[in-house]
Formats: structure tokens, C-alpha cells, sequence
């Protein structure tokens, strides 16, 4: 079954594989596939309905080419470059540090993605809030796999689907939350999000500070979770993850050789604005981490079964 195609030719060479990873949920994500050529599928969920995206990164034509399915394949299709960084903006962006001028030399094609999608982005973040990734990949699936679809097309033989739509977040019965391993705080912040879905959505073409000042005033969404969102949904390059466990420490040791704390961070980061979020991306990108010393942590097992994977240290404030 043939779907929708469109070639893209980008004005510089775009890694377009390491941006649109920026959008996959850890290795097992059902709304993402890597297949045995390289090409990558995605299941979004568009305002004209679902979407089964292919992306073929073809270096040999200089192009890539994106082939969609469903009723938002046209959607996606007009979005593709924007998905793919065109309209990051890293004009005036000065890396400065000697850190960061290596990380560009290596990096810097790299491009935050625009995806225009808001929920799509809000709610895996919420769901990552305050627990391991291991813990947060695991109820993503599961919410996905529970009460999303497959997506259209071939997308459904090779098994990738599309996140539940917000009229079917908002029906979703507290045991059932606790049942995919979500505890009460961040089910409660997911479904006040999906309530408002389209007023949340409306924000994909506002300007970030505007849309930053949106999704806080949602009940349980913080600094955090606007951040993760904008990086993603806006392609907004100032937006830094400040209240992460690693954030902070591992940019700290990267530009000053020691771990510093939220306050420092944001102290230190002031030079590169508006490209502070960029500083944070260029840090992953190049592997800068601090030197892990102590255990890992692992997910919660002296919670009883049915609550483990929820913040057994209550819901604290928005992330």
C-alpha cells in the first residue's frame, strides 16, 4: 500500500536520524521503529488524525525522503523539515567555551526539531517525572500499548502505534492508571492535560515564553515538563530541563569540572541565551557526562505491586 511521498532536500547536511531521536521514549517506544534498512517509523497523532511517518535518510541523492499513511499524512508530510530542524535558527549562537567549540565542530548540524505537536510531547514527560527512565519508559509502553492504536498503513504490520487521543485520557479510571505503573499525581496531571487538549494545542504557534506561562498553569506541570515539552514541540532552543537529577551536575561538569545545582546552572548558562537549551543538547551530543560513582538507581520494589513505579515521596511540587 502506497502512501504519500514527499523529497526534501535540506540546505545543509541534517542528521536527520539523530534529530528525530530526540522523539523516541527509550529503545522500546511503540510510536517508534528503526528497521533493518535504517529507516524510521514513526505513529503520530495529527490534528487531522493518525499518521503512520516513514523517514528514509538518503546521503547518496543529498536528500530524505518521508513517505506518510492515514488521515494525517498529509499533515506530517507538510511538516517534515521543521521536524527535521529547518527553522532552527542558530544564528548569534557563540559556543565560547572550549568544550562546547569541539562539541560544535563535531555537532554542529545538528538541529532542534519541530514537531507542532504539543500533547504528543506532554504527555511521555509527565510520565517521566520523578521516576527512573527505566521506570518511565516501562509505563509509557504501557499506556501506549493499553489504550492507544496502531498506527495506519504498514505501520500496524510492523507493530508501531499511535499515542491514546486525549478524549480517551480523560476516561481512563485511577486503578487502571496504577495498573501501568503510574502513580495518582502524574495520572491526575495527564488527564487535566487532556481535558484542555485543543486550547494545548492551539499553543504549537505561540512564542515560547507565552506557551512556557500555558503549560505551567496546568495542575502538575512545572520548569521541567515545559522545557521537555518546548524542546521538543517548538524546537525551542533556550529551553533548558532545569529540576533534572543529571542536568544540572553533568553541564556543570562538563563547562567547570565540578557538578553545580539548579541556581549555579542557571547562573552559568546566561551567557548563551537564547541558545541555552542548545548548550544542554550539545553537552548529550557529546557524551559529557560527570563520573558515575555511586550505584544506579533501580526501580522501586518494597512498593506493593500494584504501586510500584508511583512516587512513593508523594506528588511534590510540578516538574
Amino acid at each position: 500500500m502506497d502512501g504519500l511521498v514527499r523529497q526534501w532536500r535540506p540546505s545543509w547536511p541534517c542528521p536527520a536520524a539523530s534529530i528525530l531521536l530526540r522523539h523516541r521514549r527509550g529503545g522500546g517506544d511503540p510510536t517508534y521503529r528503526i528497521d533493518a534498512t535504517g529507516r524510521h517509523w514513526r505513529g503520530i497523532r495529527t490534528p487531522e488524525g493518525p499518521a503512520t511517518l516513514l523517514v528514509e535518510v538518503r546521503p547518496a541523492l543529498g536528500d530524505v525522503r518521508g513517505e506518510a499513511w492515514g488521515p494525517g499524512a498529509e499533515w506530517v508530510l507538510a511538516g517534515l523539515p521543521e521536524l527535521l530542524g529547518a527553522a532552527d535558527d542558530v544564528s548569534g549562537f557563540e559556543p565560547r567555551h572550549p568544550v562546547l567549540v569541539e562539541a560544535w565542530r563535531r555537532h554542529g548540524h545538528w538541529r532542534l526539531g519541530r514537531s507542532g505537536l504539543v500533547m504528543e510531547a506532554l504527555v511521555p514527560a509527565i510520565v517521566e517525572q520523578k521516576v527512573t527512565g527505566q521506570e518511565a519508559f516501562a509505563g509509557f509502553r504501557s499506556l501506549v500499548r493499553r489504550f492507544g492504536e496502531p498506527a495506519p498503513g504498514p505501520g500496524r504490520e510492523l507493530g508501531v502505534w499511535v499515542q491514546p487521543a486525549p478524549e480517551t485520557l480523560r476516561t481512563i479510571a485511577s486503578w487502571e492508571w496504577l495498573a501501568l505503573h503510574i502513580d495518582p499525581a502524574r495520572s491526575r496531571a495527564i488527564v487535566s492535560a487532556a481535558r484542555v487538549a485543543a486550547a494545548v494545542e492551539r499553543s504549537a504557534d505561540q512564542p515560547a515564553d507565552v506557551v512556557d506561562r500555558r503549560l505551567r498553569s496546568l495542575p502538575g506541570v512545572g520548569v521541567w515538563t515545559s522545557a521537555e515539552v518546548r524542546q521538543r514541540s517548538h524546537g525551542d532552543a533556550d529551553a533548558v530541563s532545569f529540576g533534572d537529577y543529571h542536568v544540572a551536575k553533568d553541564i556543570g561538569w562538563a563547562l567547570t569540572g565540578a557538578p553545580v545545582d539548579d541556581a549555579a546552572l542557571e547562573e552559568l548558562l546566561e551567557p548563551w541565551r537564547p541558545h541555552r537549551g542548545r548548550v544542554q543538547a550539545l553537552v548529550v551530543l557529546a557524551g559529557l557526562r560527570r563520573p558515575r560513582r555511586g550505584p544506579r538507581l533501580a526501580p522501586r520494589t518494597h512498593l506493593p505491586a500494584r504501586l510500584r513505579g508511583a512516587d512513593a515521596a508523594g506528588p511534590g511540587p510540578p516538574r
